[in-house]
């Protein structure tokens, strides 16, 4: 048995808080111990009492730094890694032009390897511990991905896309592979240390109905496994889905007639929805997912959290790296409260942090297990520092709230504010990136 006792300011969440004032949504306390034992959160509370129980246990102190359960990303792409800040254009542009032509490299497991190490350094020194990626359509990919995950103990849900049109040669699969190889994926690496498979059509744009059928049978077939595409994020992509699926009575309706929706559905960006789709996802159970820096940066328009929230829809936040431009969630809450502000809709840091956090477990159905400090959770837990840099500082003198401090976080905060990172007990923010690490390409 192995103990570690954390000393630090801590703040948990026990359900969505409406604001500060809202104290029973969350605890807060200044001079917290959390106990860790084998992995697991064995006891929180006041340092002397937690202390108590583990006389013997070593002690790091994070004084005075804010210790948190880690974020959970519920939306990312493994194989875009090297081409996030790609300049200049729209959806379905921005896929032909750069992210296809870079995921035809993940046929290679060297390449796929070397990659999901970097991409889950990248992830843990941004302060994520749980994420929800698309691999690319090469078996290859995920597999690398669930290896490195497993091999820090990391909690990672993940599958290979299926695609077979639409897309160039060397990166389709037909709707039978890409049935047997999620099949077989499943069947190696779902329930694997931390590792939960993912269903993962792409879209309805890279996929035959036959396909679609398929993914909906593996759906039906692994109950317990999650279901990942992309609804509704672009103008052009709803008008094209349309084309292709005249039959269909909207874009969510391509994947609600397959089997495809359900509380384990998670669908990107979701942002040009029709009533009709609003109520199906109400009826389901199926979760958007909020992606602001990409629907920013792609121009793909406005989430309206509000609306699908006034109808007890749950939505996840998330990056999209690549076309999301930062792994920091700090920096995905900030760029999500703009677009609120744009539509008069408001996102309290105190709201933003749970969503982050508990909000996107409970979307994924692992609040028992991660999001929360709580006793008995996976000990993923980022230590945040409001004053890493100079100009946090200053602005944290003037801070007189937790929902300041938070704030200043929220929107000056990316990987300097992340202290430290534990993955299953385990310390694993790293201090500097490798020197044998070079991503620009060497001189002739």
């Amino acid at each position: 048995m192995t103990e570690t006792l954390l000393r630090g300011r801590l703040l948990t969440f026990h359900r969505e808080p409406a604001d500060q004032t809202d104290t029973e949504a969350y605890t807060y306390l200044e001079d917290a111990g959390l106990l860790i034992r084998d992995g697991v959160i064995a006891a929180t509370g006041p340092f002397a009492d937690v202390r108590a129980q583990a006389p013997e246990a070593p002690v790091t102190d994070h004084r005075p730094h804010l210790m948190m359960a880690g974020f959970v990303d519920t939306h990312i792409h493994f194989p875009q890694v090297q081409v996030i800040a790609s300049w200049g254009a729209q959806l379905l542009d921005w896929l032909n032009g750069y992210t296809f032509p870079e995921e035809t490299r993940f046929a290679d497991p060297a390449h796929c390897a070397r990659m999901a190490s970097a991409f889950l350094d990248l992830l843990i020194a941004h302060g994520t511990t749980t994420a929800v990626s698309f691999c690319s359509v090469h078996s290859e990919s995920a597999e690398a991905l669930f290896a490195e995950a497993a091999r820090r103990d990391m909690r990672m849900l993940a599958g290979k896309v299926m695609m077979d049109r639409n897309a160039p040669d060397g990166l389709r699969d037909t709707a039978q592979s890409g049935y047997d190889d999620s099949k077989a994926l499943i069947d190696r690496w779902h329930g694997r240390g931390r590792n939960g498979y993912v269903i993962t059509p792409r879209f309805a744009i890279t996929s035959t109905p036959e396909q679609l059928r398929m993914a909906g049978a593996l759906a039906a077939e692994h109950p317990e496994c999650h279901v990942q595409t992309h609804l509704s994020e672009n103008r052009a992509e709803i008008a094209y889905t349309a084309e292709l699926y005249p039959e269909a009575r909207d874009y969510l309706d391509v994947y609600q007639r397959n089997g495809l929706l359900g509380p384990k559905t998670l669908l990107g960006h979701a942002i040009h929805l029709e009533p009709r789709e609003i109520d199906a996802l109400a009826e389901t159970g199926a979760h958007p997912v909020f992606c602001p820096t990409s629907n920013l940066f792609l121009g793909s328009g406005l989430f309206d959290d509000a609306g699908l929230r006034q109808r007890g829809i749950a939505s996840g936040i998330a990056t999209d790296v690549g076309a999301g431009t930062s792994y920091s969630m700090l920096q995905t809450l900030n760029e999500g409260y703009k677009v609120l502000q744009l539509q008069g809709q408001a996102l309290h840091p105190m709201r933003a942090f749970h969503w982050a956090t508990r909000g996107n477990a409970e979307v994924l159905g692992l609040a028992d297990r991660i999001g929360t400090l709580d006793a008995g959770s996976e000990a993923d837990i980022v230590v945040l520092d409001s004053a890493a840099t100079e100009a946090m500082a200053l602005r944290t003198e003037r801070a007189g709230t937790l929902a300041e401090e938070l704030f200043i976080l929220q929107v000056m905060g990316c990987d300097r504010a992340v202290a430290e990172v534990y993955v299953s007990g385990t310390a694993r923010k790293r201090a500097a990136r490798p020197k044998d690490r070079h991503l620009m390409p060497e001189p002739a």
